[in-house]
């Protein structure tokens, strides 16, 4: 049960739990749901949704760089200390710059998973890149790895701590203390991290 970031309710639960049970837990947390759904859609009016437009900002690993509309129909997306975007592939620049994020998001984050599996001896199968909206990563029973796409607009730091996460699930499966303790070991920082994701998450997004 949590607030997603529309600042609605979900509640998951199986399949042949009772209303009755489901609306006393949605009871026992009212007032925490409903502190957290006004924290949710006051963080949300402060998001502005991307119009494309020459001179917006838009977020690479960590920092804001500006967006340059061009009249050089061959320049579909560029980066070269800020986004270079034909005015020609306008009405696609959310896919486009999607696209874009996605393949640094491989690039950057398979590095990193490598990086660290060598360093410390972690034994993956493969790496996905996805859409998941709720969940920044995971990790499959069979090995595979998937980080959402949206992370390469975080920090360095942030995506380090996310592909350890997901790395130390491969030995560990759940979130016992040991689990915590691995993670500890390999990113001292990891509840700052945490709360960073938390509390700026929202803005990794073009929506």
């Amino acid at each position: 049960m949590y607030i997603n970031s529309d600042a609605a309710l979900i509640v998951r639960a199986p399949f042949n739990t009772s209303e009755e049970n489901i609306n006393k837990v949605i009871l026992k947390y009212k007032d925490r749901l409903q502190k957290t759904q006004k924290e949710v859609q006051l963080r949300n009016l402060k998001f502005n949704k991307k119009e494309f437009v020459d001179g917006e900002r838009f977020l690479y690993l960590g920092n804001y760089y500006h967006l340059k509309l061009m009249d050089n129909p061959e320049i579909l997306l560029d980066f070269k200390g800020e986004f270079l975007l034909s005015k020609k592939y306008l009405s696609y620049a959310k896919n486009i710059f999607i696209i874009w994020y996605k393949r640094r998001a491989y690039e950057k984050i398979s590095q990193r998973v490598r990086w660290y599996a060598q360093k410390r001896g972690f034994k993956y199968n493969k790496i996905n890149i996805t859409n998941a909206q709720k969940r920044w990563g995971s990790c499959s029973h069979q090995g595979n790895l998937s980080f959402a796409w949206r992370l390469i607009m975080a920090p360095l730091t942030i995506i380090d701590s996310v592909v350890i996460h997901e790395l130390v699930h491969l030995e560990v499966k759940n979130h016992s203390k040991a689990f915590w303790n691995k993670v500890g070991s390999l990113d001292k920082e990891y509840k700052e991290h945490k709360d960073w994701l938390k509390n700026n998450g929202y803005l990794l997004r073009l929506k």
